[in-house]
């Protein structure tokens, strides 16, 4: 029997199909936990052939409502149709995969992927054997009848078509049912109907990189997990928020189980990708992002109109709209943006450097209206030539913790988990200074750090101020405008362009820098403080301590205080 998936898989993995590391990850699991099927009695999964092509033949059989014509799957699709529905459990045969997560540019194919399976699972999932409940999930009503309209769409010349099919449902503006087994196809929204007493047996979130809100995807996830083979399915273009949470928590948790930081056995990943702007450069390279290229007929038309676009986009200054949903690349809104994604992305190291007895610059944005501060700090890594970065951000809860999330759209709560930010203790809920003096020590005290300067922004002068003074600690009042910060605003971009800052995984930090955007004159840069709830303070903070530390001289001859001590007292 013909086996579509393992077919895609070899493809891919030899290299007759071009595919991002993601995608050829995931080809290669499929081949590894084949072998282990095997010739490892051990492996609790088994490959059913047949039931991945019964899947994949129904969905191939479905009609395109605007033309009548079959909707025949293109590899890819077949791939991540037959993976889901092919893999089962040897204890039970229940599915292995319980979530799936697939992206891909625009204009790829996902509609008739989403029509497809919540079809099949209404008409053919034999469990639960009754009350199959299937949502077409978002936050809003209006993006939530998206999918539905899509599956709605399908079914109709589906029904047109098969008896069997047209006897078992019903149709309505909202609902697609199945009475005799009380199951259903429904939109749902956290605006119209509420999120409660849900049982879900499959949940489609269509187009989430948008979205801030998590609150329905967590509701939905819990509602499933009572059931036997529940499915959450999350198709999605990328877009310019990257600071949501598609981003900050799908996407990072498809890295790290790529990179084997994270094993999720019941988790299907099907990512197409641009991995680097000159890949865009040659054509060739866009069915990595675009993998319904594959399909002749489709390229003839698509391409071309790709092209088109990127041409346009070009010559209008527009390149980052292009990148995002043409080739599906996270990238900020703005075309003014301090730094690209990937390149703080390619700075980040898993593990801090060794920073006892070192030398550091330190930083700090201190906020006028009590709302947030920052501390950020700047160690030079000699033996290296590379600085490390890091920050820690102070959080005004005035008003409410709550309502500060929900304003400024940051979790500081699961921040505070991380140990990224101290939130404030004062009945006030203005910002604690000591809090801050503390962390200043503290962090200068546990590193046995060799304090160069502490800068800060003249105009926040306060207590915080004269207690460094007092303590003999070299202060330096840093200007806010073009003349002083300039050159080390431009400096710091040139040092992560080229890998001379390396950097942990500070989530604040990476919003700050996700979030900023420069102000021009005359080949003059400055950050653009003027979108006030953006947070760029840590960044701020560290730009305040780069115009100190950009001046530090790697050539020099070092000696850390550490190894001055090991030498003399032979430690």
């Amino acid at each position: 029997m013909k086996d579509q998936v393992t077919e895609y898989a070899k493809a891919v993995v030899s290299g007759k199909i071009l595919a991002p590391k993601k995608v050829i990850w995931a080809c290669n699991r499929h081949l590894k936990d084949l072998e282990k099927s095997k010739n490892d009695k051990n492996f609790p999964y088994y490959w059913d052939i047949r039931e991945s092509e019964k899947v994949i033949a129904f969905i191939s059989s479905l009609k395109n409502p605007d033309n009548g014509k079959q909707m025949k799957l293109v590899n890819f699709q077949a791939f991540a149709v037959g993976s889901v529905f092919g893999w089962l459990r040897k204890s039970d045969s229940h599915r292995k995969f319980k979530k799936m997560f697939i992206s891909m540019a625009r204009k790829n194919g996902k509609t008739i992927l989403v029509a497809g399976i919540a079809l099949y699972i209404l008409l053919y999932q034999k469990y639960p054997v009754r009350g199959k409940q299937i949502y077409c999930a978002a936050n809003k009503r209006d993006q939530a009848k998206v999918a539905f309209n899509y599956i709605n769409n399908f079914l109709v010349p589906l029904r047109n078509d098969s008896p069997f099919v047209k006897r078992k449902t019903q149709m309505k503006r909202d609902e697609i049912t199945d009475a005799k087994t009380g199951s259903f196809i429904k939109p749902l929204s956290n605006d119209k109907n509420g999120i409660q007493g849900l049982n879900t047996t499959l949940a489609i979130f269509d187009e989430q990189a948008d979205s801030n809100d998590i609150t329905v995807y967590d509701a939905v996830e819990k509602s499933s997990r009572m059931q036997k083979d529940p499915l959450m399915l999350l198709i999605s273009t990328v877009s310019p928020n990257i600071n949501g949470w598609f981003h900050e928590m799908i996407y990072q948790y498809v890295e790290q189980m790529v990179k084997g930081d994270v094993v999720d056995d019941e988790t299907m990943v099907l990512w197409y990708e641009q991995e680097s702007e000159d890949e865009i450069a040659d054509t060739a390279n866009w069915i990595k992002s675009n993998p319904i290229l594959y399909d002749k007929d489709i390229r003839e038309t698509l391409l071309p109109t790709l092209i088109q676009d990127w041409k346009t986009a070009q010559a209008m200054g527009r390149e980052t709209k292009a990148k995002i949903y043409n080739f599906n690349m996270w990238q900020q809104a703005n075309e003014n943006s301090y730094i690209k994604v990937q390149d703080w992305a390619n700075i980040k190291v898993d593990k801090t450097p060794d920073l006892y007895g070192r030398e550091v610059y330190i930083g700090m944005d201190l906020a006028r209206t009590g709302d947030l501060s920052a501390v950020s700090w700047i160690v030079p890594l000699p033996e290296q030539k590379k600085f490390w970065v890091d920050s820690h951000a102070f959080v005004g809860t005035r008003g409410g913790i709550e309502n500060k999330i929900q304003k400024d759209k940051i979790d500081y709560l699961a921040l505070r988990r991380r140990g990224e930010v101290t939130l404030s203790n004062l009945e006030s809920g203005n910002i604690d200074d000591q809090q801050i003096i503390d962390f200043i020590y503290n962090l200068i005290g546990e590193h046995k750090f060799s304090v160069n300067c502490i800068c800060y922004d003249r105009y926040s002068a306060n207590h915080i101020i004269d207690t460094f003074n007092e303590d003999g600690y070299t202060m330096v009042d840093v200007a806010q405008g073009f003349a002083t910060l300039s050159e080390p605003t431009k400096q710091f971009r040139k040092y992560v362009q080229d890998g001379g800052v390396i950097h942990g995984d500070n989530r604040l930090l990476e919003i700050a820098v996700n979030n900023a955007i420069v102000k021009e004159i005359n080949d003059a840069v400055l950050l653009d403080k003027t979108m006030y709830r953006n947070k760029i303070d840590p960044l701020a903070a560290l730009l305040d301590a780069m115009t100190q530390a950009y001046n530090y001289d790697f050539s020099r001859d070092f000696e850390r205080d550490s190894e001055f001590y090991e030498k003399q007292f032979h430690f």
